[in-house]
């Protein structure tokens, strides 16, 4: 077993033994316990001048620690580099998609995401702590009703989707899935979301029916290279064969097949709570969230948007109406 945590003064002095009999980084790894890619990290980061002095590496180490304490200064003190990240956590981007963000866009500055966090439990930072994703926002696992249930006409297995659509290596397969008011409310939002990018599309609906669905779900598909969509076994997803595309089925109560848009309707709840009656929400209000959501950098896409990733892979076949303009 591999062992964990920081390297001693023992083990550098190991691994300086070790290189001078000409060990690999592979075969120092085996002896010490250690992780090749540990090995190679010290050498490279620890070295002085190219040579690979233990006193000096453990030294070098010691000084980055307690330099490391007060990294989330620099955020402080970086006028530039402070608003850049008080933006984006308004716009709630987490830490770890501003850092990577910044790092792809090549900006003159940079901070990890631990920096960050680090800022905003700081005096400083913690007004801005309320910008973050919450737990609270999690759904809650739906009640099983053990009622009769209505089965999908010529519902089609998940697995016999297309190898594209499961492994996420194609454009244009889509997961679906609604989101309900509050008991007592009226309508909600139909939810569409493209595996391979995350681009979200969203509709509000009027009412809960199977025929409201599929007019809002025919509405999006226009302007999208649609090649499936995957749903639940929800009522509301029983006029699917009239959509137009080739559409499969989870298996019955098993929703965390279609991952992705659970995800994403996580996100949506962060601007639409539980008990939101949208009966009172217009969709100008919707289209706002989406945008926000589509163009937060992904760590999963490479710190990309889903909007960046989708235009790049053909998903959208018209911009217009669909949400994606900047946020102003």
């Amino acid at each position: 077993m591999k062992k964990k945590g920081k390297l001693t003064r023992a083990e550098r002095f190991e691994i300086s033994i070790l290189l001078e009999k000409r060990y690999s980084y592979r075969k120092i790894g085996e002896a010490m316990g250690r992780s090749p890619n540990t090995v190679s990290y010290e050498v490279k980061v620890n070295s002085v001048n190219g040579a690979y002095d233990p006193l000096k590496a453990d030294r070098k180490a010691r000084v980055r620690k307690r330099a490391s304490k007060y990294q989330w200064r620099k955020i402080n003190e970086n006028g530039i580099l402070q608003s850049y990240v008080i933006d984006k956590l308004k716009a709630h981007w987490n830490p770890d998609e501003i850092s990577g963000r910044m790092k792809e866009d090549k900006e003159p500055f940079f901070v990890s995401k631990n920096t960050i966090y680090k800022w905003l439990y700081s005096a400083r930072g913690q007004r801005y702590c309320q910008h973050l994703y919450s737990e609270r926002y999690d759904r809650k696992p739906r009640k099983i009703k053990k009622t009769k249930r209505i089965m999908i006409p010529d519902r089609v297995s998940l697995d016999k989707r297309f190898l594209g659509a499961g492994n996420r290596t194609r454009y244009g397969h889509f997961e679906g899935d609604t989101v309900v008011s509050k008991r007592g409310g009226t309508g909600g939002m139909s939810v569409l979301l493209e595996r391979k990018s995350r681009l979200l599309v969203v509709r509000k609906l009027h009412s809960m029916s199977p025929t409201e669905n599929l007019r809002k779900i025919r509405d999006m598909i226009r302007r999208l290279n649609m090649k499936s969509i995957t749903f639940d076994n929800g009522i509301e997803n029983k006029r699917h064969a009239s959509i137009g595309v080739p559409t499969f089925f989870c298996d019955p109560y098993s929703s965390w097949q279609k991952g992705g848009v659970e995800n994403g309707n996580k996100m949506l709840r962060r601007y639409f709570p539980q008990g939101t009656d949208f009966s009172l929400v217009d969709q100008k209000e919707i289209d706002r969230a989406v945008k926000i959501i589509n163009e937060k950098p992904r760590k999963i896409l490479g710190y990309r948007t889903a909007f960046e990733v989708a235009r790049a892979g053909g998903v959208l076949l018209k911009e217009s109406h669909l949400c994606f303009d900047r946020v102003s």
